[in-house]
């Protein structure tokens, strides 16, 4: 199956997947797996692998959801199980508390939701967004604790800033793949700044959204206001003295700057040992290694490392479940880009051409909602849209920087089930698929149309 049918079909089985989720209490790992698996028989992906009459193999069923769900473990698998490590000893520790006192005394005790908005947007500049809400979560969960603040006020604080960032702002991948694609490559430095620029409505607005639903939606872990003083009161007297500052701060903030750097030293272009050093350090995988390794030390400290095998026992149990859900995830995204509706977008873009700026946004949405990756969006909505921009009429670099925050703005609308970051999100901020929709689905939408707002205002005032 082809053309709009296919798109109906998707839509559909979206709809029923939200229904299983929601309605039926059919677990997402089974909901996920058993409409990517229909879909893709649907849309007409052979069920055994064939070879083309040009020689290339194509892929069956059985190998595309094996792809899926091995390259969803191969990309963060291992950055959730280490995030999610260094979460428990920090919490095990005191340490979350530490930091989380450190926030407070830094932005005040009634901005918590912006402390962790703002954090979240500069942490996710050099982090890709998943790994930045694993490794913030720890603050974001004390601070719940700390402050009493709505968790899900706080969660989608965090995920908008991490998220707006991740879209907008070089040296994340996306933004600089689709900033090349689009000819402005050279100009890294017009488009960081313009990403700044086009993330301060969205922050504002994300926000107010996320006070909005924080008290329409509670989460698992929500703290009572009402008995906040006491269970921090009793938490400090648990752990004694709690560890220093730096010794609190370092799991956390060596990774990131082992990845900022490596980040830095990619886009400079350097070459050599000590640049190779530092991209192998900055990877994810190795940078949260590096991560749990100042976190083992600090809980030997604290001496409590006969704790360890336990705290990494209750640590995979937990996130057991967040990983395999996220992998079905992987799947359904696997079985749509592996159908044939992104070619059908793609040779049917130029109908949306006469939009102006919200094509490119529209274009990306529609991608981004129909495999789930923000990184897959911008870069073949770039593909895609360089060829047009004469015919848009952005031939200026000022005019493509504007297109690349457009594609930006489209590729985080929305997060659904079909996204790991949703997942990650809703999983780990203590809520269920349905409050996920709820919570970071429509934040993502309201985030997105209020970015791209403000990229056509500022197409008006700049162009």
């Amino acid at each position: 199956m082809t053309g709009l049918p296919l798109i109906f079909v998707f839509i559909i089985a979206i709809i029923v997947m939200i229904v299983m989720i929601s309605k039926f209490n059919i677990h997402p790992f089974i909901s996920i797996m058993c409409i990517s698996l229909i879909l893709g028989l649907i849309a007409g992906i052979p069920i055994v692998n064939r070879t083309a009459e040009d020689g290339t193999t194509i892929n069956g069923l059985a190998s595309v959801i094996g792809s899926g769900f091995s390259g969803t473990f191969s990309s963060i698998g291992i950055v959730i199980i280490l995030g999610a490590l260094i979460g428990s000893i920090l919490e095990q520790t005191g340490a979350a508390l530490k930091l989380a006192d450190m926030v407070i005394n830094l932005v005040g005790k009634k901005q918590p939701v912006l402390a962790m908005e703002l954090m979240g947007w500069v942490v996710s500049i050099p982090v890709f967004c998943d790994s930045g809400f694993v490794i913030l979560n720890p603050i974001r969960k004390a601070l719940v604790h700390r402050t009493g603040t709505s968790s899900v006020a706080m969660t989608v604080g965090l995920s908008t800033g991490l998220y707006l960032s991740h879209v907008f702002i070089p040296p994340t991948p996306g933004p600089i793949a689709a900033a090349s694609t689009l000819g402005i490559g050279d100009n890294l430095l017009i488009v960081m700044g313009m990403g700044v620029v086009c993330s301060i409505l969205p922050l504002i607005v994300g926000y107010l959204y996320a006070n909005f639903i924080g008290k329409r939606v509670k989460a698992d872990d929500e703290a009572d206001a009402g008995e906040v003083t006491k269970t921090y009161e009793e938490l400090v007297a648990e752990y004694g003295t709690l560890p220093s500052g730096w010794n609190s701060l370092a799991p956390i903030i060596v990774p990131i700057i082992l990845m900022a750097l490596s980040s830095i030293f990619s886009m400079a272009g350097l070459k050599g040992i000590f640049a190779d050093l530092i991209a192998f350090l900055g990877t994810p995988i190795i940078a949260l290694s590096v991560g749990t390794v100042f976190a083992v030390i600090q809980l030997s400290g604290a001496k409590k490392m006969d704790q360890f095998y336990q705290i990494c026992n209750d640590t995979l149990k937990t996130v057991g479940p967040i990983l395999f859900v996220t992998a079905a995830g992987g799947v359904l995204g696997k079985v749509i880009s592996s159908s044939d509706m992104v070619n059908y977008i793609s040779s049917h873009a130029t109908v949306l051409s006469t939009m102006g700026i919200f094509f490119p946004f529209l274009l990306s949405a529609i991608l981004k909602s129909a495999q789930g990756s923000s990184t897959v969006a911008l870069t073949t909505t770039a593909g895609i849209v360089a060829p047009l921009l004469p015919v848009l009429g952005f031939t200026t670099p000022m005019g493509v920087t504007l297109v690349c925050m457009a594609i930006g703005a489209g590729a985080m609308t929305v997060s659904h089930a079909n996204d790991s970051f949703f997942w990650v999100v809703t999983n780990f901020g203590g809520m269920t698929p349905e409050k996920g929709y709820k919570t970071q689905t429509m934040n993502t939408l309201v985030i997105g149309i209020a970015a791209i707002v403000e990229i056509a205002i500022l197409s008006k005032i700049i162009l």
